[in-house]
């Protein structure tokens, strides 16, 4: 591999993390979807209580300016508008009594509404 690729390679992903717990759970949920061409979306756009809300979904496109990082298998992409919102952010998937399904912990959220799915 040359220097530049590597060089390419390292500016290509993000800070997002993707917990074991939650790579096991996005794994197991292809396997049922029967597909190996989708990765985890993770992104944020304008909307919801605080101003800003988390969109979290499989996707088989790759889109210009895509930031890619893999986790033990699992392709987590986040595009560039989206990735200065979402560094540092942490995705786990919680499965007790109280809540079941994917919860998204970011540092860089000022304020967060009650339901959690929006962030200023």
């Amino acid at each position: 591999m040359t220097e530049q690729a590597t060089a390419d390679q390292a500016t290509a992903t993000h800070g997002v993390i993707l917990t074991d717990v939650a790579a096991a759970k996005v794994k197991s949920l292809l396997q049922q979807e029967g597909r190996d061409d989708l990765r985890l979306r993770v992104g944020v756009q304008p909307g919801g209580c605080s101003g800003l809300i988390y969109q979290l979904y499989f996707d088989e496109r790759t889109l210009d300016g895509d930031l890619v990082r893999d986790f033990d298998g699992v392709e987590v992409v986040v595009d560039r508008m989206s990735s200065p919102y979402l560094e540092g952010a942490t995705i786990d998937f919680a499965d007790t009594i109280e809540k079941q399904g994917f919860t998204i912990d970011n540092p860089n959220a000022g304020s967060s509404c009650a339901c959690g799915d929006s962030f200023s």
